[in-house]
């Protein structure tokens, strides 16, 4: 597996992981209106907005099978996304780009923002040391796909 600076020769199959992230989200959610008809032009807009330079990708046996990127707003660096393909999770390509990802930022503070469901990207950015809690955000939202999932300061929070 090796990880390298995205190049535009290798578009589609980075939009289809990006496909892939948004399936993913359509069925944490069960909300297959995530993402809209076509999810892979939402890649082509990302890529747009953080530009290429600011994209690695993980390839394996000539197959891109893995997306990180580090969205740079001022002041603020995120790591946004990291995506695998499920085909070749559990053997280290996340940590791989999150690790490029890293190593880009420097000493300067990187964030991340998993949506609160997601319990398995939690999990992962906790393992590769994002372990400060910086900031809760709280959304009030009547839409009965949130469930009761996580407990902060003794209360209880839907995800």
């Amino acid at each position: 597996m090796t990880v390298r600076g995205f190049r535009a020769s290798i578009a589609r199959p980075a939009a289809a992981l990006w496909v892939e992230l948004t399936e993913w989200h359509r069925q944490i959610y069960a909300a297959p209106e995530i993402g809209g008809d076509d999810p892979g032009a939402a890649f082509d807009e990302h890529l747009e907005r953080i530009g290429p330079e600011n994209l690695w990708v993980a390839e394996e046996g000539g197959r891109v099978v893995g997306l990180a990127g580090l969205i740079r707003g001022g002041e603020d660096l995120e790591l946004e996304p990291v995506v695998v393909s499920e085909s070749c999770r559990g053997r280290g390509i996340g940590r791989a780009l999150a690790g490029a990802v890293l190593a880009a930022a420097g000493d300067a503070p990187v964030i991340v923002r998993p949506v609160g469901r997601n319990a398995e990207a939690i999990r992962f950015f906790h393992s590769v040391g994002f372990d400060v809690l910086s900031r809760v955000e709280l959304l009030r939202h009547a839409w009965d796909r949130w469930q009761p999932a996580e407990r902060i300061a003794d209360r209880v929070f839907r995800a």
